[in-house]
């Protein structure tokens, strides 16, 4: 899979995505990753990005000119581009799964007042938000969501399973989990997960998932 993405910080994303998973993916040829500089598409003397909105209002915008470069040079027939920014629809489990099905993706990453409307118009296919607070730009949600993606590529886990038992995966919270010592400090892992007995563990977790999710996440359910 191809994930390109477009920012104005190409090094806020040196540290994160050369570790772990991420890592591991890349190497092993399953994520091919490339961070390209939005200024390197402005072709002004001083690589200008952004204006003042027509209207008024505080703060700047991202110019159409080098948007419209940089998308139009980095996307192909089946890249899908993807606009971060806080209008758009919440990033899920379910459209990080979504994601992973595809070859290519272009994540652009807000930054600013946000983009003119004509980028959202004519060159996006989707737009994707964390969720309701507003960060900085969008450098920091384009990795997190291709840290979401690429753990689910198949061969990036270690244990393909894994991918089918985290939170989420099955619309619920995931259920409790003890490793050893069976006791510490007087607290005891919950007899049923040492008694061997698989199909009574797998009523227990799902019992247990079910449980946690009604009392953090009832909108889930």
């Amino acid at each position: 899979m191809r994930i390109q993405v477009l920012t104005l910080f190409p090094a806020m994303f040196a540290g994160p995505l050369d570790e772990s998973i991420i890592k591991r993916a890349r190497q092993a040829g399953l994520l091919d990753l490339v961070i390209h500089n939005l200024r390197d598409f402005a072709y002004d003397r001083h690589r200008t990005v952004d204006d003042r909105p027509f209207g008024g209002g505080p703060g700047m915008l991202l110019k159409p000119e080098p948007l419209f470069e940089a998308i139009e040079t980095l996307a192909g027939e089946r890249t899908r581009v993807l606009l971060l920014s806080p209008a758009g629809r919440t990033f899920s489990q379910a459209i990080a799964r979504e994601l992973a099905q595809l070859d290519d993706l272009l994540l652009v990453s807000g930054h600013y007042e946000g983009f003119d409307e004509r980028v959202r118009e004519h060159l996006a296919d989707d737009e994707l938000s964390l969720g309701d607070f507003v960060l900085t730009n969008g450098a920091l949600p384009a990795m997190v969501i291709v840290d979401a993606v690429t753990r689910l590529l198949p061969g990036a886990l270690g244990d393909e399973a894994s991918a089918q038992e985290e939170s989420f995966s099955h619309g619920l919270l995931e259920y409790p989990q003890y490793t050893r010592p069976a006791e510490f400090r007087g607290m005891k892992v919950p007899e049923v997960l040492l008694s061997g007995n698989h199909a009574e563990i797998a009523k227990w977790r799902a019992e247990q998932a079910r449980q946690r999710t009604r009392e953090r996440r009832p909108d889930l359910l």
